[in-house]
């Protein structure tokens, strides 16, 4: 059922509130932008001076209202949407999934994340100091490779985000170290999900990695998009080791989920960059930072960036909108490594940058990611150039930049 709303800026927070204590949903239109809210998960809710009871079955309200009534109510609703659920969030020390564990502890989720050294303040710290960490955050030590190791975790846990992955672009042993970890650690992770009737959808990082690495051309007219997927033997071939374990891992994650009836989405960032929480330096601010800090050269590469901070929005919007589905690209440009040099350039003219291309052959091509699919998620991009100036600001900050 849907129904118009007509509200005055006066009883606008107060209607939303109630309607959300009775199990409608609510979607909220500022000019061209959605927001989703899901039910309050509650059977009953104290609302002003007396408890009000849910209603039976989902029912939906749209509002429109304009930027001024919506600033204060979407903050709001925003600190509040979590409230009630328990979630867990595997790798929680990493780049992404820092990011998810801010957001999901600033919407009032109580969040149980796994950490690889849970002792070690070097990767907790950031964590526990995060709004809502104290009340509300339980870190807890889990071996992906050991099956079961997350069912206790899982179990009662209303969605999981399982970001735990290992990236790096130069390896002694890829197997071992990035293929049998991305493979049988999200496996592992998606049977203990399978095991708990408390779930109800599961979100996993994946990459672009996973979509556009494969014999297809790519030109400046070709738009890739969620129905492109990377070609294992390709990877095997042009010895792209993280690209293949990211390519098994959607792979069979999206078997198992088939076979298990798994209510299961994928987010299929680029490159990540923007403001670093963790005190360690991960892949991809690293290669932001080589080149700040006196590389000879730039790679000849095209490559896709987005801002972590829209890569987090992205994977909350996927467990809270009821029809989110599938995979979801996330993408805000695609250019050639000496255009982000000259953005650098231009935004830092005192760093010693690179001033020529790694090679002289012709300059690898760009192409496009289609961002369709991903405005379903109400997901508005940072520009690239922000989010390069929020990462150089943040190298700065955490001493990984030679000043």
């Amino acid at each position: 059922m849907r129904r118009k709303v007509p509200l005055t800026q006066a009883t606008i927070t107060s209607i939303v509130f109630y309607l959300l204590a009775i199990r409608f949903s609510v979607v909220i239109t500022i000019g061209q932008c959605r927001h989703h809210y899901l039910h309050l998960n509650s059977d009953n809710i104290r609302f002003g001076p007396r408890r009000v009871h849910p209603t039976s079955g989902p029912q939906q309200v749209d509002i429109s209202i304009d930027e001024g009534q919506a600033y204060v109510l979407v903050v709001v609703l925003e600190k509040m949407s979590g409230a009630g659920k328990t979630v867990c969030v595997t790798g929680a020390s990493g780049y992404i999934a820092s990011n998810i564990v801010k957001l999901l502890l600033q919407r009032g989720y109580a969040v149980k994340a796994s950490v690889r050294y849970p002792n070690n303040p070097a990767k907790t710290d950031h964590l526990l100091k995060l709004d809502g960490a104290k009340e509300r955050l339980h870190l807890f030590k889990a071996d992906l490779l050991e099956e079961g190791a997350f069912d206790a975790a899982i179990d009662g846990c209303d969605g999981v985000f399982h970001t735990a992955s290992p990236f790096f672009t130069s390896v002694a042993d890829p197997e071992k170290e990035l293929i049998e970890p991305a493979l049988k650690g999200t496996l592992n992770v998606l049977g203990s999900c399978s095991k708990a009737s408390s779930v109800k959808r599961v979100v996993v990082t994946s990459s672009l990695a996973a979509v556009a690495f494969n014999a297809r051309p790519k030109t400046p007219e070709v738009v890739i998009d969620e129905t492109w997927f990377s070609d294992p033997e390709f990877c095997k071939e042009m010895k792209l080791w993280y690209v293949l374990s990211k390519t098994l891992a959607e792979e069979a994650a999206w078997k198992f989920a088939e076979e298990k009836g798994m209510d299961m989405v994928t987010i299929n960032p680029a490159m990540v960059i923007g403001p670093l929480l963790q005190s360690t330096l991960n892949t991809s601010a690293e290669s932001i930072a080589n080149l700040m800090n006196g590389a000879e050269t730039y790679a000849n590469s095209s490559l896709g960036w987005v801002n972590v901070k829209d890569v987090a929005n992205a994977h909350i919007q996927a467990f809270e909108i009821p029809s989110a589905n599938g995979r979801y690209c996330l993408v805000e440009s695609v250019v050639h490594s000496s255009e982000l040099v000259e953005i650098l350039r231009k935004l830092y003219p005192s760093y010693p940058l690179p001033q020529k291309c790694a090679d002289d052959k012709p300059l690898a091509t760009t192409f496009q990611v289609s961002k369709e699919k991903a405005k379903s998620l109400g997901i508005e991009y940072i520009p690239l150039e922000q989010s390069i100036k929020e990462t150089v600001e943040s190298l700065k900050e955490k001493n990984f930049l030679n000043l």
